[in-house]
């Protein structure tokens, strides 16, 4: 983090010498390219929180919502429509990613924005109704094993998407036939918890940060996260689907990127800020707060990771008949 940050300072410093001020952005946005409620809308929210406590961002941030294509309609939106912007950051995921790598971001693929951060990271789970008979990640199983079309799973994704492919991984560590689930698709993840509360759907798959709340008030159970171990505070005592004896893991990192366009010195002003955030003991309550991991990467960095991430999840996806 040190070496970061002395680069970061490097970088900025050089660009002031040059005669190159870097200002704030006069009116910053945060981009969720889904509807409220879901794993882009916290991204967005703890970006906002965390620059303003922190005195790192003044002008307030605000948040915008573009839903469509799980993130593709924000996507091209930014790259054709916004490509200069200074103060638009759009938030993503390891879903945006795994879109990406199935080109259904349309013509545009990973090398076609700005990736500035990676803030933090949560994990898959399995989430049920509080009064669902379905009690522990092998009774779930067991239902599935047993007639996997009465089963209802809601998701915020259609067939192909990060919460598809969490579905999809169970089915296959249980020998089940990832075609023969009964998967209802939603525009991301706000959708299917209504629909959980609701008795629409039996289960939901999402990462774990958009359950917490209705765990906490009691409306739900998490029957398994996707971690290679427990959770730390108060996710310690749901048991993981690896530790169930289904070798399941899927972290979901979130971040930000940019537009392709964006000037360097626009792009290192929002990647000092980021770095100094991300080391800021502060930060971590933060984070905690909307049930987030620790996961940091920004510029470079975090632009082999996110190329790193396409080439695996293509070959992830054609394992799945996903690739045409």
């Amino acid at each position: 983090m040190k070496n970061r940050l002395t680069c970061a300072a490097l970088l900025t410093s050089g660009l002031l010498a040059a005669g190159m001020a870097l200002a704030e952005p006069k009116r910053p946005e945060c981009i969720a390219p889904a509807k409220p409620g879901g794993g882009f809308d916290i991204t967005c929210k703890i970006a906002q929180s965390g620059l303003k406590d922190s005195g790192l961002l003044k002008a307030p941030m605000r948040v915008t919502y573009m839903p469509g294509g799980i993130g593709a309609v924000a996507y091209n939106a930014v790259v054709a429509l916004r490509p200069k912007e200074p103060g638009v950051i759009t938030a993503w995921s390891s879903g945006s990613l795994l879109n990406l790598a199935q080109g259904k971001f349309g013509r545009y693929d990973e090398k076609a924005v700005r990736w500035l951060a990676a803030i933090g990271t949560d994990y898959g789970a399995i989430t049920v109704h509080r009064d669902s008979p379905l009690q522990t990640f092998d009774d779930l199983i067991k239902q599935l094993e047993k007639a996997p079309s009465e089963l209802v799973i809601g998701a915020g994704g259609t067939v192909g998407s990060q919460d598809w492919m969490q579905a999809a991984l169970v089915a296959r560590s249980a020998h089940i036939d990832p075609q023969a689930l009964r998967y209802v698709a939603f525009e991301g993840g706000g959708e299917p918890m209504t629909a959980l509360l609701g008795g629409h759907v039996q289960a939901i798959v999402s990462g774990f940060g958009e359950a917490t709340a209705q765990l906490e008030a009691g409306n739900v159970r998490i029957l398994a996260v996707m971690a290679e171990e427990r959770l730390p505070g108060k996710l310690a005592d749901i048991p993981t689907a690896k530790e169930q004896g289904y070798d399941v893991v899927w972290p979901i990192v979130r971040g930000f990127y940019m537009g392709p366009e964006v000037s360097d010195e626009d792009f290192a002003w929002w990647q000092e800020r980021f770095e100094t955030l991300l080391a800021e003991e502060g930060f971590d309550k933060t984070r905690e707060q909307f049930d987030l991991l620790p996961f940091a990467k920004t510029g470079k960095e975090l632009e082999q990771f996110v190329h790193e991430q396409v080439a695996e999840y293509k070959v992830l996806a054609n394992e799945f008949g996903l690739l045409r």
